[in-house]
């Protein structure tokens, strides 16, 4: 929320259960399943390092929201799509597909002049430079999404 994002994906990557268990030694000492967000890491003691408290909905919920809102930048309300990426400056492309309804998204986020976030576009009051639907810039940087079917490609430049 800040635009710190080469922080955001440090932070991100603290909590994400794989970086946990990337070898046998990492997931003897997490103890729990690499696959589930754990509540707590312990970091006293014997225990430091080990998992705790999985399976909490709350947990996965949550990464989910910052990973693909706070850090990719989906945002979506009231059926209006925008992108407001906060990421690591070295970032200089990503790829989403996103499903609505019976529409496929693909949207191409590139980061040429390896910026964190919107918030250093000055002069588009924070919001992405370009966006383009289907080869056709978009002056307003949103789309409104249809359920109806199609495939829409887009285009953000950071």
């Amino acid at each position: 929320m800040l635009g710190f994002g080469d922080k955001a994906l440090e932070l991100f990557r603290m909590i994400n259960p794989i970086e946990h268990a990337r070898n046998k030694e990492m997931a003897l000492k997490y103890k729990v399943e690499p696959y589930v967000i754990a509540a707590d890491i312990y970091s006293r003691g014997n225990l430091a390092g080990r998992g705790g408290w999985t399976w909490y909905t709350g947990s996965a919920s949550w990464m989910q929201v910052a990973g693909m809102e706070y850090i990719l930048g989906l945002k979506i309300e009231n059926n209006i799509l925008k992108i407001q990426p906060c990421i690591p400056r070295e970032w200089k492309e990503y790829k989403i597909d996103y499903r609505y309804g019976d529409s496929i998204y693909h949207i191409k986020v590139e980061n040429p002049n390896g910026k964190n976030s919107v918030k250093e576009n000055i002069q588009t009051n924070g919001e992405v430079e370009k966006f383009y639907v289907n080869g056709v810039e978009k002056k307003e940087k949103q789309v409104k999404l249809s359920k109806a079917g199609g495939v829409y490609e887009i285009r953000v430049e950071l």
